[in-house]
This record gives structure tokens, C-alpha cells and sequence, in this order.
């Protein structure tokens, strides 16, 4: 029989409840709500004495909102407002990817075949963000899509993509400060590029040790810049289309000539290396679209996780349709894909950013400069949340026990140490980076891409375990979730299959063109994974994979304040109508102020 206690409510609905076994059981129904109508599950929570053992709201992580006036030593701060996670959730993805990377897809696979690869894979996102949607919003906690692979497949995959995840973001770290440097040797090339180095990498690293709602304001600023500029652009570049720039009537006269797709990439064959600069283009989207599963990172930060990663998630998919397929679009129509400024070659530069040489193309003069200011403020921004990212995901790796218990370690403002030190110290790699340009560039690009597609498999199936422990525990997605993600499993599956397809075809240039570095490029975070899976399937001695049966659900969800609330009363806590209180979103956070009402209409 299973560790588990089950019960039956009313409606004959089995409601399963996880260990510890002292917990007393509870079920309810609809029908057995309070019937005072100011009653709230939140004041059942608030009021309640607290008895031995248990948690109180105001110092649980776990809870949907966190007093912070008192911080606990080990335990981050939940102090991320509602516009923190929307920014983050949109500017984390608009970064050197699409600033910098969609060069690479242009060159390789031209306008329509870069915008095929970018469609394709914002389907596979989207799903990819609601399913971190949905599994955050019941389970808000730091590092959550880390942890949930490792509760819903199995320790070991989930060290495994833990440390993935972290090696992808901390050495693109590195690439960060060198495309910096750089930037800002175009401008200023008196001083030694490993000075600007130098300074940026301890300027961010010092940045991280502050408190989270500075980083969050931070991230709001500089991603509200990223947000206009784009969006200027965009306007800039349809009114160039259109005939209103110095060169007349572009339309889609680069889609003539050269063509609609790019000469492809390794073989001789025409159509068959077109097809293969398809799947480069594919491999450069995804790394463009990684950082859409922020929000599960920062979690178990925000003040109100419950309200705030839905609204963030539901505006995803819009976003996604503007910002990334709209640039792509106007940049292919804008830029024929052999322009010598964007082809790839050894020597080419890094600051190449196609959406800079469309402007220079379209014959404006000042823009260029001011463009690669916000392109500069934009690889700084991501230089920021590389070493947030990785800090984060190192402490939840030290909280699960999957790591070196002093990455837990954290400062008076509850910032995890040892993670900001030894995820910034990845930065020394941009020292590297300056002598080999390009090369390591393209190298990083990939690594970091295809380790991406490697979490977001793990991310779709642990969904999928979601959902069916959802099933086991009598719970109803329609009922019982405060945020459903659309498509059910059948979307799941689609974009598990399209990555599985995706990380299994990108490897393949690797043996037309055959080279130790080729072969590194595309394999080796997939070697990375499977070399770590293997260490800690060995090291941590636990089942390949976990039981159905010993899903963990409950842990740092609603059910564990649910079960909380029942102890505290010694009795089974049949007035509480489950559904209402699982999908409670909490306290409204209402701006005060016009900005910030306006940020709250927009954002």
C-alpha cells in the first residue's frame, strides 16, 4: 500500500496527502465552504495559533506572501513585485540571442528559412513557459523547474539539469563581459579591452550581493529600455519597408534577390544544405529564446508568485508574436542575408548585430550609434542575470542537497554568496573569449542552445508527471489549479517531440564537416548531461526514476499550508472547499501611483 493517506470527501473524490505521516488528513467539497461570507482560507491561515512544528506564513518561503522584516539565515527574500517578473519574463529572452545570434541564422538560412526555425520553435516555448507556468504557481519556490525535475523524474536527472542549466548560463557569462568590452572599445579604443573586462565583471558580481528588489528594479529598467528601443525599431523599420527612408521602397526586394533562403551550410548539395542552415537556424532560436523560464528561477522570490508568473506567462505568447517574429521579419526584409557586415567568417566581429547594420543599410546616419547603446545596455542587463540565474539555481542545488551545502550561505538580504561568487568567477572565461572572437562566439552559442533544449525536455516531461501525480492525488487541473496551461498534454507531447527531434538533428553538421571542434560544438552538453546524470545516478544511489506513487506535489504548495492548517486546528479541516483554496491568488498587489498604474496597464 502506498506511504500516502487517503481520504473521500463527500463528492466521493479520492484527495491523496503526502507524508509526513503525522499530518492529519483533510477533505472537503463545495458545498462544505464557511458560511460567513467575510471568511477567507487566508485568515484560517493568519489566525490560527501556530502549534509545535509548524511554519507560520510570515517565515515560510513557501507561503504566497513573505514579511520581510526579519530574514531568516539560509533562505532568499521574497521581494520581486508583480512588474519584476513581467520584465523578466520579457526581457530575459531579449538579450545577445536576438541582439547579436539571429546574424548567424540569417547568413546561414536567409529571411524565410531564419523566420521558419523562429516560428517553429516560439510554438515549442510557449508551451515550454506554460508548463513552467503551471507547475510555479502551484509550487513557487527558488530554482522550481530544477527541483521539479529532480521531484518528478528523478534526483540524479535533476542534478544533472541543475548543473546543465548553470554551466549553460555561467559561461555565457564570459561571452557577455567580452561582447561588452568590446562594444565599448568601438567608441573608446584608448583603454585595453581587458580593463572594460576587468571592470564589468566585478561591477555585476558586486551588483548581485545587493538586495533582490534591487535587482529587480534593475532588471525593470534596463528591460523597459530593451522593451521601447525594440519597439522603435520595429516602427523604424516597417516605415523603412515602406519607402520612408533615404533608399526608397525596400518591400520585399531582398527576398528577389538574393533570395528567400540562404545558401545553407557543409555540403555541396543545394537543397540539402539549405536544409541544414534550417536547423542551424533552429539551434540560434532556441538560444535566442532562452530565459523565458525565468520565472520559475525567481519564484521563490516574488512577493506573490500565485498572481504574478500567470500574468506574466499569459502575456508571453503576444510578446513572442511582436518583439521576436516581427524583428525577424523586418530584419530579413531589411538585410540581404549575404551582406558582407553579417556573413559569418573567422575574423568576424561579435558587435555584427544585424539589427544595427539594417539601420545602416537603410542609409540613416546617428541611429547606428544610438542603437548599439541599447544593444550595449542589453548584454550588460544579461551579463546581470547570468550570475542572478546561476547564483539561484546553485542555491537551490544546495537546498536539495545536490550540491555543496555552503551555496546556501546567504548574506543579510538573503542573496545566496558563494553562488554569486562562484557562478561570477565563470567570467574570467571573457578573457579567453577576446582572443578567439567569433569562434568562441559560435562555440558558447551552441553549448548554450543545445544544453537549453536539454532542460526543456526535462521541463516537458516532468510536466507530464505533473500531471498525472495531479491525477493520483483526485486533484482536477480545471478545478483544483489556479493557472492551467493550454493544450493539455497533447501540446505537451508536440514539444517534447519537436525538441527531441531538434537536439538529435543539430548534431548532424558535425558529420558532413567532420572536425574534433564540430563535434564539440554540437555534442558536447548532451555528453555534459549524460556524464553528470551518470555521476549522480551513482553518487546519490537512488531509482532511475521516481515512482508515480512517490511524486512529490505537496512540499512548498498550497496542500502543505492546507495540511499546516489542519494541524493547527487538531482535526480535519472539513469546512475548507479545497478548489477555492488552491486556486486563491492571495493579496492584490494595487499600485498607488499613475507610473505605476500605467506599468500595471502595459507590463
Amino acid at each position: 500500500m502506498s506511504s500516502k493517506t487517503s481520504t473521500t470527501n463527500p463528492n466521493n473524490t479520492p484527495l491523496l496527502i503526502r507524508p509526513p505521516p503525522s499530518a492529519l488528513p483533510f477533505h472537503g467539497s463545495p458545498n462544505a465552504a464557511s458560511n460567513d461570507p467575510g471568511h477567507t482560507l487566508t485568515n484560517d491561515l493568519e489566525q490560527q495559533p501556530v502549534a509545535t512544528g509548524t511554519i507560520p506564513p510570515s517565515e515560510n518561503t513557501n507561503a504566497t506572501n513573505t514579511n520581510n522584516a526579519t530574514h531568516v539565515p539560509g533562505q532568499v527574500k521574497r521581494e520581486l513585485k508583480q512588474r519584476h517578473i513581467a520584465m523578466m519574463a520579457l526581457g530575459g529572452t531579449i538579450g545577445t540571442g536576438l541582439f547579436i545570434g539571429t546574424q548567424r541564422s540569417l547568413a546561414e538560412a536567409g529571411p524565410v528559412g531564419a523566420l521558419i526555425g523562429y516560428t517553429f520553435m516560439a510554438t515549442i516555448v510557449y508551451s515550454i513557459a506554460q508548463s513552467v507556468g503551471e507547475m510555479t504557481t502551484f509550487i513557487p519556490i527558488t530554482g522550481s523547474f530544477a527541483v521539479f525535475v529532480s521531484r518528478f523524474l528523478s534526483p540524479a536527472i535533476g542534478a544533472a539539469v541543475g548543473w546543465l542549466y548553470w554551466f549553460s548560463w555561467s559561461t555565457t557569462f564570459g561571452i557577455e563581459l567580452s561582447v561588452i568590452a568590446q562594444t565599448i572599445m568601438s567608441w573608446y579604443g584608448g583603454i585595453s579591452v581587458f580593463v572594460w573586462i576587468s571592470v564589468f565583471l566585478v561591477l555585476l558580481t558586486a551588483t548581485n550581493f545587493l538586495p533582490v528588489r534591487l535587482y529587480g528594479e534593475i532588471e525593470f529598467v534596463s528591460a523597459t529600455i530593451k522593451v521601447v528601443a525594440l519597439v522603435g525599431w520595429i516602427i523604424y523599420g516597417v516605415v523603412m519597408v515602406l519607402g520612408g527612408g533615404p533608399r526608397g521602397f525596400i518591400g520585399f526586394k531582398y527576398w528577389h534577390d538574393p533570395g528567400v533562403f540562404g545558401p545553407g551550410i557543409l555540403v555541396s548539395s543545394r537543397v540539402f544544405s539549405k536544409f541544414l542552415g534550417l536547423l542551424s537556424a533552429l539551434v540560434n532560436a532556441a538560444f535566442t529564446y532562452q530565459g523565458v523560464e525565468l520565472v520559475g528561477v525567481s519564484a521563490g522570490e516574488a512577493s506573490n508568485p500565485r498572481k504574478a508568473i500567470p500574468r506574466a506567462i499569459n502575456r508571453t505568447f503576444f510578446r513572442i508574436l511582436v518583439f521576436y517574429l516581427g524583428s525577424i521579419i523586418l530584419l530579413g526584409l531589411l538585410i540581404p542575408y549575404n551582406h558582407d557586415s553579417i556573413t559569418l567568417k573567422e575574423n568576424a566581429s561579435p558587435l555584427s548585430s544585424p539589427f544595427v547594420v539594417a539601420i545602416v543599410n537603410s542609409g540613416t546616419p546617428i541611429l547606428p550609434h544610438i542603437f548599439k547603446g541599447v544593444v550595449l545596455i542589453t548584454i550588460i542587463s544579461a551579463g546581470n542575470s547570468n550570475i542572478y540565474v546561476g547564483s539561484r539555481l546553485l542555491y537551490a542545488l544546495g537546498t536539495a542537497k545536490i550540491a555543496p551545502q555552503f551555496l546556501t550561505k546567504t548574506n543579510r538580504f538573503g542573496v545566496p554568496i558563494y553562488g554569486v561568487l562562484c557562478t561570477g568567477t565563470m567570467g574570467l572565461l571573457a578573457f579567453l573569449a577576446v582572443t578567439k572572437g567569433a569562434v568562441l562566439l559560435s562555440w558558447l552559442l551552441n553549448i548554450g542552445a543545445v544544453a537549453g533544449l536539454v532542460c526543456w525536455i526535462c521541463i516537458s516531461m516532468s510536466h507530464l508527471r505533473f500531471m498525472k501525480a495531479l491525477q493520483l492525488y483526485g486533484l482536477s487541473r480545471d478545478r483544483h489549479l489556479l493557472y492551467k496551461s493550454w493544450g493539455g498534454r497533447g501540446y505537451v507531447y508536440y514539444s517534447l517531440v519537436g525538441l527531441v527531434v531538434v537536439t538529435v538533428l543539430q548534431g548532424f553538421p558535425a558529420y558532413f564537416d567532420w572536425s574534433v571542434y564540430r563535434f564539440l560544438t554540437t555534442h558536447i552538453s548532451i555528453i555534459i548531461f549524460v556524464a553528470l546524470w551518470a555521476f549522480f545516478q551513482l553518487f546519490l544511489k537512488t531509482p532511475i526514476f521516481v515512482t508515480l506513487e512517490d511524486v512529490d506535489i505537496v512540499t512548498g504548495s498550497k496542500l502543505e499550508e492546507l495540511q499546516e492548517l489542519a494541524a493547527r486546528e487538531g482535526k480535519t479541516a472539513t469546512a475548507i472547499d479545497i478548489g477555492d483554496y488552491l486556486r486563491d491568488e492571495g493579496p492584490e498587489e494595487k499600485p498607488t501611483t499613475l507610473w505605476g498604474k500605467l506599468v500595471d496597464i502595459i507590463f
